[in-house]
């Protein structure tokens, strides 16, 4: 059964390690997301405007990616409601595409990932942490999803059904 390996971290680096050895270990870009605050997306104290920015085609503002996403295609940057602007990369990029109402947690939920859990993550993202989910597809691939990600720091991991 498919399932939604979700990990938070605390530091750009050890989100880009676990990324980086997620793929090391076969997990297809097409399977890895991330999702985290756009602190660069800030200028002279002003938010950047996200309105033509298109996260399903990876169109987003140079420096509002740099390397982080850089390890993922189709990533982008948008501004979501009561969080400010982030960024996002993977298939969980174009989940949050339009979103008005509803927020990150609500573009979760076509994830297997609950509301209130999506809630959480929402906090977690917005407090400046990192996100980085994985989808897969048995419980083996689940398993070395979760393994990835305490091995490189994540102090909260779950696996959604």
């Amino acid at each position: 059964m498919s399932g939604t390996v979700v990990g938070l971290f605390k530091s750009r680096e050890q989100a880009e390690e676990a990324i980086r050895e997620l793929k090391a270990r076969n997990f297809s870009d097409e399977h890895i997301s991330l999702v985290a605050r756009d602190e660069e997306g800030k200028e002279g104290g002003q938010k950047r405007s996200f309105e033509h920015q298109n996260l399903a085609d990876g169109t987003a503002a140079g420096g509002a990616i740099g390397g982080l996403t850089g390890l993922l295609a189709g990533a982008g940057a948008l501004l979501i409601p009561g969080i400010g602007p982030i960024i996002a990369a993977g298939p969980l990029a174009g989940a949050l595409t339009g979103i008005v109402t509803g927020g990150i947690a609500g573009g979760l939920i076509d994830y297997g990932i609950p509301e209130e859990e999506g809630e959480h993550y929402e906090q977690e993202i917005h407090r400046g942490n990192y996100m980085v989910a994985v989808e897969a597809d048995d419980g083996y691939m689940k398993k070395e999803a979760e393994a990835v990600f305490r091995e490189n720091g994540a102090y909260d991991v779950r696996t959604h059904e």
